[in-house]
Parts: C-alpha cells; sequence; structure tokens
C-alpha cells in the first residue's frame, strides 16, 4: 500500500504512536493495575485464538506507518509472556521508518534481552516501583525481588539498548519513600528514570486523589538533595517532562496526567490484545478491527476504518477529570497497556 495522508483528530492532532498490547496475561500483581484482590491468580484470560496474531498486527502496524505513526510501543499485560515474540519484533522492525520500543517488567529481561535486540527492538522500558525490596513486593504483590530487575536493565543495557528507560508508578503511603533513593541510584548509570502520578485507569485499583503524589512534589524532594533543572522535550507530544541533574549526573522524567494534563498534545493510539483500538488510555469502549481483519478486508478497507476512528477523536479525560467523568466507565490499564 502507497503512503497515504497524515492523519489529523478533531482537534488537529496527528498520530504518531502505536501501543499494542500483545497478551493480557501478567506474573505481577501490581497494586494500581492488576491487583490481586480483583484479578486473583487464575482470573480467566483470553483464549489463544482471541488474540491478534503477529502477521495480524504487522498489517495493522504497516498501515499506521503510512499514516505517520512513527513509534510502535509493545505493551501488555506482561509482553515477554508471549511466546515468541522476537518473531514479532522482526515484522515490525522491517517495516521502513518505525522505531520498536518495549515496555515491561523486566522479569523474563535478562534472559530475553540479547534476542530481542538481535530481532531489532531499539529500546525498552523497564517498571520498577522501589529500591527497597520489602516495598517492591508489596508493591508487584508477586514476592519478585529488585535483584533481578536490576539484572534484566544491566542486560537490556549490554544488548545495545541504551538509555533504558526506568518508570515508576508514585503512590503515596505505598511507595513515595522510594523516590529519593531510586533517584540516587540511577544518577550517573545512564539510565533515564521517570516517576508517573498514580492514575485513575479503570475501575480495580481504587484510585483516590489523596494517593497521588504530585509530579512538583518529586521534583521537589529529589532537588533537595540533587539540584535540578528544565530541560527541552526531545520532541513535540513527548509526555514525560525532562529534568537534569545540575551535576551532570544524568536526567529524570515526570508523568503528570493528573496534575498538568498533556491532552492537547496526545498523539497515542492503542490497539488492545484481542483487536480493538482504542482513542484514549481512559477510553470506555474500543473499536474491533479483528472482525475487520479475518472478514477478508483489504488494506484500503482497514484503513478507511482506521481513518475514521482516528478523524472523529476528540478524548480529553484528562483535562475534564473529576466532575465531568467521574461516571464514566473506563477499561482497565491491564488490558490496554499503560
Amino acid at each position: 500500500m502507497q503512503p497515504t495522508s497524515l492523519l489529523l483528530d478533531s482537534l488537529g492532532r496527528p498520530v504518531r504512536d502505536l501501543r499494542v498490547s500483545i497478551t493480557d496475561r501478567c506474573n505481577f500483581r501490581c497494586v494500581y493495575c492488576m491487583p490481586k484482590t480483583v484479578f486473583g491468580r487464575d482470573y480467566p484470560f483470553l483464549p489463544r485464538a482471541d488474540l491478534l496474531s503477529f502477521e495480524e498486527i504487522a498489517r495493522i502496524a504497516r498501515l499506521f506507518a503510512a499514516r505517520g505513526v512513527q513509534k510502535i510501543r509493545l505493551t501488555g499485560g506482561e509482553p515477554l509472556l508471549r511466546h515468541g515474540m522476537e518473531k514479532l519484533i522482526e515484522l515490525l522492525a522491517a517495516i521502513p521508518g518505525l522505531e520498536i520500543t518495549l515496555t515491561t517488567n523486566g522479569s523474563l529481561l535478562q534472559q530475553k534481552a540479547a534476542a530481542l535486540a538481535a530481532a531489532g527492538l531499539a529500546r525498552v522500558t523497564v517498571s520498577l516501583d522501589a529500591l527497597d525490596d520489602a516495598v517492591f513486593k508489596r508493591m508487584n504483590d508477586a514476592d519478585y525481588p529488585v535483584a533481578k530487575v536490576l539484572a534484566g536493565i544491566g542486560a537490556a543495557a549490554a544488548a545495545g539498548m541504551r538509555p533504558v528507560k526506568v518508570n515508576c508508578v508514585v503512590k503515596r503511603g505505598a511507595n513515595d519513600d522510594q523516590i529519593v533513593p531510586l533517584a540516587r541510584h540511577f544518577r550517573n548509570s545512564g539510565h533515564i528514570l521517570r516517576f508517573i502520578e498514580y492514575m485513575d485507569v479503570g475501575s480495580s485499583n481504587g484510585w483516590r486523589l489523596d494517593e497521588v503524589v504530585p509530579s512538583a512534589e518529586v521534583l521537589r524532594r529529589i532537588g533537595e538533595e540533587f539540584p535540578l533543572e528544565p530541560i527541552d522535550p526531545n520532541y513535540p507530544g513527548e509526555v514525560a517532562e525532562r529534568w537534569r541533574y545540575r551535576d551532570g549526573a544524568g536526567e529524570v522524567g515526570v508523568i503528570s496526567s493528573v496534575t498538568r494534563a498533556f491532552c492537547d498534545s496526545c498523539t497515542r493510539i492503542r490497539l488492545s490484545t484481542e483487536g480493538k483500538l482504542y482513542t484514549c488510555l481512559f477510553a470506555s469502549e474500543g473499536h474491533d478491527l479483528r472482525a475487520l481483519l479475518r472478514s477478508g478486508a483489504d488494506d484500503a478497507a482497514l484503513d478507511a476504518a482506521i481513518a475514521a476512528i482516528w478523524q472523529r477523536r476528540s478524548d480529553r479525560y484528562s483535562q475534564l477529570r473529576m466532575a465531568a467523568t467521574a461516571g464514566l466507565k473506563k477499561i482497565e490499564m491491564s488490558y490496554i497497556g499503560g
């Protein structure tokens, strides 16, 4: 299919980033995402036949690349639980103009990093919500130790996927005492630590506003020990605000979807595990592409469906949050990917 015109939504935002959830399964039960009290250990996950195949994902990715998408991020669940995903990375990496990245909890990264890099994975983001083992195990609720995640980060760096981005979701009273220890650990490491405000995604995590630690507070705590200064974004629409240590020891980022909404510049669209497109992380309904794929639709029909979905998009949940959105049903983060 030949390259087509750039897609703009109803608010003039282009589509630049496609996030693809390749599995709904996860071996962690993080309290802000897939809490054990709701999902349990034996939650009935999707049958394999319901998941998009790697070839179906690649076909959709090619259409999005022709419409201006520049980056694909593979998510889950935990994407490294999907068997043979190196093949998917190879298929995606063969599409001109795409950067392929992945977000993982790091549990399988040490043994898979070299193969992922060889397949064409450009960068990796690892979730790490604490440096203290006891705090981290409470957060992941799977008795998983910090040392194994750190080993995965090291393996990714050794495989050439530098800098590794390390994401920490901060929840007041749960792990906010880990902000400065994490900053201290990753200073001078060459990696980029980012702190994410605890978000009201889905309905399973029991979100409360008073459990949000605003990014301004995160920066203040770090800055009291390691002075910071702001730096420019890497590209238009980057969601993380960047700050660097004044002594040259690297940088940190903050993602402030609660206190400083960035809806105006959001260029992301999400493809769920079984082929539904979601135009916002806080969406309540998706648009079924799998039915089109499996009914024999050609690329022109698929492209027309994708274009219509994005062009109608008017989402700005984080700017309207609270009273106007309190009653809305929202898709779970564990289903759509963060």
